[in-house]
């Protein structure tokens, strides 16, 4: 979708080259359109060593089942996005421990997704009843007969053999930089 009319002055756009590329500009005040962006999340949490998952009743991928996750509101952090998505589909309360990984999709809508590994706290699955139809935990061998998205199936497997602990949450850092979710790689020492 092409931007037609600015977002600050509500003046007509045009395309023009803006640092090497063709973007929508304002005609009438500095206002860039940047792109369209989505940023979506998703949860790794295990209980007795099966995967939670939650079975689509919508689309994309109505029937199928995949991890809990969702999209970014605006003002949240991201590890509060999953948290708060985790709880919303499935009942369970779980905690971020670190980042997995991440998806890179370029299309219209550049799309970014970021898996995160989470430990169990507490409560029993139980579907929404909106965005998702049902909700468990699930072996590996269990998964072998279930619809289980592709894209699940990749990052249960990185969860699984990771060799590192990922990016994990920076909870004291050197300088203190309020409203940041600040993530690092933890040095590991042989």
């Amino acid at each position: 979708m092409e931007a037609k009319f600015c977002m600050t002055c509500g003046a007509a756009m045009e395309s023009r080259d803006v640092d090497g590329t063709i973007r929508r500009a304002c005609t009438e005040c500095s206002f860039v359109h940047w792109g369209n962006y989505s940023i979506g999340v998703g949860a790794l949490v295990m209980k007795d060593e099966k995967m939670l998952l939650v079975r689509r009743a919508q689309e994309p991928g109505k029937g199928r089942w995949t991890n809990p996750g969702g999209y970014i509101e605006q003002h949240e952090l991201i590890q509060d996005t999953i948290e708060r998505e985790v709880l919303e589909e499935s009942g369970v309360k779980a905690v971020v421990t670190g980042l997995v990984a991440v998806r890179d999709l370029p299309r219209s809508i550049h799309n970014v997704y970021i898996a995160f590994e989470l430990d169990y706290i507490s409560g029993e699955p139980q579907p929404d009843g909106v965005e998702v139809d049902a909700a468990g935990f699930y072996s590996l061998a269990e998964m072998e007969t279930m619809n289980v998205a592709d894209f699940t199936r990749w990052l249960i497997d990185v969860a699984l053999h990771s060799k590192t602990t990922g990016l994990v949450e920076d909870k004291d850092p050197i300088i203190k930089m309020d409203g940041y979710g600040l993530y690092r790689v933890p040095k590991i020492t042989i």
